[in-house]
């Protein structure tokens, strides 16, 4: 299955391995992938002599990771290629300690002192963007904590239980039979709730106080670019992240970033860390902001789990996530019908009919996209005409299982207490409401400032972007603010990544003009 090109490529990764790896396959040979499976795993194994494989009759197809004849507690209950063969090879690297991807020392403790056991189980589709970021984490924890186990399972091999949980939405992870999460995620988040879940050793949590020149909130373009500029000017920077990136990881591909014809988003992410590695830089990242202060003019953040970072210099990046719709029934059957990433959940819906709610760029590309997939598609749109660009509309048009409903408001997603049966509509012009009957919704109507734990600190607008004047400046004295969750209009990379320079440019000269303390 693997070229000669990949199998030079994985060799070369598996070059330096110390122990032997088994990948202990439990499957039947009647299985439909039966053979994919095994060849995969077979072409992998050839590439080190660290690396064998073992077949064992069963019932369905699932494989353990053994390390040195013991198990490592990763499984794989289906065929990782796809996107997920990048996990497969990072749960051999991580398990001999060479992956790149560990978290640093005060998160890899905090995952250690979870209490067991922990069984976790990450329903995925081979198609889905996000599904990796969450295989990869959790993977991760079982590497770090012998009583935290992890199985990725393929959705699409596995479709009678995926039914039977009447899962819509991927990744999906279930501690002991639990849901626990349900979408993009990062390591972070997912730690937080299982703390709180199953607890932790700590007999309290433990502050770590931490000062710095210049703080970044956000590891995205504004605050990427923020950091490297700060640093070039011989400050001491953190940046505080839940990962490098952003929401540009989100994005398949970037045709508009000046220099650079074609990347995608996790190519732009990656050299973004990349960069910022190549100077003195805190890169922090699993943090989730939990509180804002201000002493004596220190500017102190406190993020969960129970670090504190002051610095005389804040420069707020967080950025911006998917607005909802905030109607009756969204919350409720997000998961069950309700989605936000038709690349991830599209598959979901093979020949069945969905809507999806936005007529710009983002929600006629989705349109789209999922015509390919889906039997009917109904793009709604608030407004009286679409904003997307023509060259999209024109596409949208000549597709016959594309409908478009213009002057709709949503008022309500309707559904069976499983799961999404419909949308309810109001005609804008007549009142007249009515619902189409439905078994997905996507939701695709921009996005919302990342500003709410700052907004009792800073003044924001009544769209929750943070004020800034021209030089990136916010109503109080050391704090800035850059990219997508200001002021600054056109949300694009390029100008985020200026915003978040012109940021540090500015807080350097407040600095050296005594502004600062």
């Amino acid at each position: 299955m693997l070229d000669s090109a990949l199998k030079k490529q994985v060799t070369e990764i598996f070059s330096g391995l110390e122990s032997t790896y088994c990948f202990d396959i439990h499957a039947s040979k009647q299985h439909s992938s039966y053979k994919e499976l095994t060849e995969l795993l077979g072409d992998v194994a050839s590439c080190s002599d660290k690396i064998s494989i073992k077949v064992t009759e069963s019932n369905g197809l699932s494989f353990l990771l053994l390390k040195n004849d013991q198990p490592t507690g990763i499984s794989f209950r289906g065929i990782p290629n796809g996107h997920e063969f990048t996990s497969l090879l990072l749960a051999i690297l991580n398990s001999d300690g060479k992956g790149k991807n560990f978290p640093d020392d005060y998160i890899s403790k905090r995952i250690k002192e979870l209490k067991g056991p922990v069984n976790l189980t990450t329903y995925v589709s081979l198609t889905c963007t996000n599904c990796p970021d969450i295989v990869q984490a959790l993977n991760m924890m079982a590497v770090l904590n012998p009583a935290v186990s992890h199985e990725m399972v393929d959705g699409a091999i596995n479709q009678q239980e995926v039914e039977a949980l009447k899962l819509q939405g991927v990744p999906a992870v279930f501690a002991d039979g639990q849901l626990l999460h349900v979408g993009r995620g990062e390591l972070g988040d997912l730690l937080i709730k299982l703390e709180n879940l199953y607890g932790t050793e700590r007999s309290a949590v433990e502050t770590i106080t931490y000062e710095y020149d210049v703080i970044v909130v956000g590891g995205g373009p504004a605050g990427s670019a923020a950091a490297i500029y700060s640093a070039r000017k011989g400050l001491k920077v953190a940046v505080l992240a839940e990962r490098v990136g952003g929401q540009v990881k989100e994005t398949v591909g970037i045709e508009n970033l000046i220099s650079t014809p074609k990347t995608t988003g996790d190519e732009l992410a990656n050299n973004l860390k990349l960069h910022m590695e190549n100077y003195k830089i805190d890169i922090l990242e699993h943090r989730s902001v939990s509180g804002v202060g201000m002493e004596d003019g220190q500017k102190v953040i406190r993020v969960s789990g129970g670090e504190v970072f002051k610095a005389p210099a804040l420069i707020v990046a967080t950025g911006a996530s998917w607005r909802r719709l905030n109607v009756p029934g969204e919350s409720e059957y997000i998961g069950k019908g309700v989605a936000f990433c038709p690349h991830c959940d599209g598959p979901f819906y093979q020949n069945k009919e969905v809507a999806v709610v936005g007529g710009g760029n983002s929600g006629i590309e989705a349109a789209i996209d999922l015509a390919g997939i889906c039997s009917k598609v109904t793009v709604v749109e608030f407004l009286d005409e679409l904003k997307a660009d023509n060259v999209l509309q024109e596409k949208a048009k000549s597709l016959p299982n594309i409908e478009i409903i213009l002057s709709a408001q949503t008022t309500e997603v309707v559904g069976n207490g499983e799961k999404v049966t419909g949308i309810k509509l109001k005609d804008r012009n007549t009142g007249q409401e009515s619902i189409q009957k439905l078994d997905g919704i996507f939701v695709q109507i921009g996005l919302t400032p990342n500003s709410g734990i700052f907004k009792d600190i800073v003044n924001t607008n009544r769209f929750g972007e943070i004020e800034v004047d021209t030089h990136c400046r916010t109503n109080i004295k050391g704090i800035y603010a850059a990219g997508d969750v200001a002021t600054t209009p056109y949300k694009q990379i390029i100008i985020a990544m200026g915003e978040g320079a012109k940021a540090a440019l500015t807080a350097f000269d407040d600095r050296i003009r005594g502004e600062l303390v």
